[in-house]
């Protein structure tokens, strides 16, 4: 079974690792990005019907302006984000699996949301709420990975177009590595020339180890 190497930044590098751990897997966290949070003011929680967060950076980077929005019930993409939500003291009235599009269009329309967001974000395809964004983190490239030579004969987790556009400008060599993608615009980002190339249908974390599962299968090339 191939290697699993993990991209994404920490701390969710590390909960990845863990759960590919738990399976037995042969993983490695190879982080592309370090997060930092950026400095942001709270507005009045009183112009907005809701919360929106669509990654749980966002509630770990927000620091103590977060607690001036508690009144605020939250809608959150994703299980993780959903829990760190909770963990913070929020009422989380809906949170989904299938991306932020999917999870606004189950609402009623019309809401006013604040969204807690990160500097690279992806802003809802179309909406028929008032959305009002707030940066509060960054994604900073890491200048020097190290320890990118485990791609070779490896599957790769790619949990963002952004890091699959960083995976493309910095390995050459592709021809015996395999990428597992949480998205569709997250594979298309990382480029051609890679042994292999799979995208998931739900842009989740246990899907993306689920088709990861089948690519480490996959008998490595000699």
């Amino acid at each position: 079974m191939r290697r699993l190497v993990i991209l994404r930044p920490e701390p969710g590098a590390g909960q990845t690792l863990a759960r590919a751990k738990a399976r037995g897997w042969d993983a490695v966290s190879v982080p592309l990005f370090e997060v930092e949070a950026i400095e942001w003011s709270a507005p009045d929680p009183a112009a907005f019907d809701g919360l929106l967060v669509t990654s749980a950076n966002a509630v770990r980077q927000a620091g103590s302006g977060l607690q001036r929005l508690r009144s605020l019930p939250a809608y959150a993409v994703g299980d993780a984000t959903a829990q760190a939500l909770r963990d913070a003291g929020f009422d989380v009235a809906a949170s989904g699996q299938g991306g932020v599009d999917a999870l606004l269009s189950a609402r009623p329309t019309g809401l006013r949301l604040l969204h807690l967001a990160g500097e690279d974000r992806r802003e809802p395809s179309s909406s028929p709420h008032e959305i009002t964004p707030v940066v509060v983190y960054r994604s900073v490239p890491i200048e020097q990975p190290t320890g990118l030579d485990a791609l070779t004969g490896a599957v790769t987790l790619v949990h963002s177009p952004r890091a699959g556009q960083r995976l493309a400008e910095i390995v050459p060599d592709r021809e015996r590595t395999m990428v597992a993608a949480i998205s569709p615009a997250a594979a298309a980002a990382c480029g051609s020339g890679w042994e292999r190339i799979a995208a998931c249908e739900s842009p989740d974390d246990e899907a993306l180890l689920s088709l990861a599962e089948r690519l480490c299968k996959t008998p490595a090339r000699p």
